[in-house]
């Protein structure tokens, strides 16, 4: 049956954590399409701050979150593929930092036995984009050598054990010792240290001076420089995130100067583009969790209340692998 009332976080104003207010609201029935899923678990990441900081502007007010994972408790009147009481996941249902959401069906995804809806909302947006990143972006293989920052992350620690699966040699990046430890237990190779010395020359001493094939680039501004220059001749950044700022406009000329060098990026939106797309992705990583393939580090879960909290704490970039919110019931 479902529920008459909901909570959920709202933005008025683009801001500091201190914007984002929890709302008692009236619960809307499923549209055409539509399936009223109740939240068991709410992914937390960058581009939620980007949200309500106004680097990614929306008209406010809206509503905030676009990752989670519950159970459906009504289906709009053309809705075949999903009933209520299924459990299913998503990456991108508006309002996801809710009691309750309303989730396009065709971007939902059932989740499997032994998966919890925890580790679902930790995985959707994350997982498949490690996915995305080591599959398709730039497939590896067991030729090639990558260089990973931010390697304790949500993303990293997901990305090395899909590198390592695919018999790939991982360099990480972390800025602290504790955390380097969970980088290697994900399967990172060896790991660099920001403060120590300049990564990109570590990098060229671990491979004998050619660099590496590709690297996976977070971090943005503070990072990308010296990101090309840890390339070898033909080797691809690829620029998936800026928790450290936007990258700077870049000459192109110089990926000529440095040996014909690619850079993209990309997001995940275009890699689960069809159906059939998030279907395929989503199934390969709640899979591979289902059989113990791929461990889920969670670093914390909130209530929707301290939503403001979790924010100033994935900020930091202190914290290691995923946070969740977790509404109460």
């Amino acid at each position: 049956m479902l529920s008459p009332r909901m909570k959920a976080i709202r933005v008025s104003r683009p801001g500091g954590p201190e914007v984002m207010e929890l709302v008692d609201l009236p619960t809307p029935g499923p549209g055409p399409g539509e399936a009223m899923v109740r939240v068991e678990a709410a992914g937390v990441n960058f581009i939620d701050i980007y949200h309500r900081s106004g680097a990614y502007p929306r008209e406010a007010p809206f509503a905030l979150g676009e990752e989670g994972a519950g159970i459906v408790e009504a289906v709009g009147p053309d809705v075949t593929d999903l009933k209520a009481g299924d459990r299913v996941a998503w990456a991108s249902a508006a309002g996801s930092y809710a009691t309750h959401v309303l989730v396009r069906a065709d971007r939902a995804v059932r989740v499997p036995a032994g998966v919890t809806s925890a580790q679902a909302a930790a995985v959707m947006l994350q997982g498949m984009t490690a996915d995305y990143l080591a599959r398709s972006t730039f497939p590896l293989a067991r030729k090639h050598t990558c260089l990973l920052h931010a390697a304790a992350g949500g993303v990293g620690l997901l990305l090395a054990q899909m590198a390592r699966r695919a018999g790939a040699r991982v360099i990480g990046t972390t800025s602290t010792n504790a955390k380097a430890k969970f980088a290697r237990d994900a399967g990172t190779d060896e790991i660099l240290l920001y403060a120590e010395a300049p990564f990109d020359e570590a990098v060229r001493a671990l491979t004998a001076g050619r660099g590496v094939d590709v690297v996976y680039d977070s971090v943005g501004a503070t990072t990308f420089e010296r990101s090309l220059a840890a390339l070898r001749p033909r080797g691809m950044l690829v620029l998936f995130g800026q928790s450290s700022g936007r990258v700077p406009p870049l000459d192109m000329q110089v990926l000529a100067a440095r040996g014909s060098l690619f850079v993209t990026r990309p997001t995940l939106r275009d890699y689960v583009a069809t159906r059939t797309e998030l279907v395929e992705r989503a199934e390969r990583v709640l899979g591979a969790v289902s059989r113990g393939e791929l461990s889920v580090t969670i670093h914390r879960t909130y209530p929707l209340a301290q939503a403001d909290a979790a924010h100033r704490d994935l900020a930091s970039r202190a914290t290691t692998g995923k946070l969740l919110l977790v509404p109460q019931p």
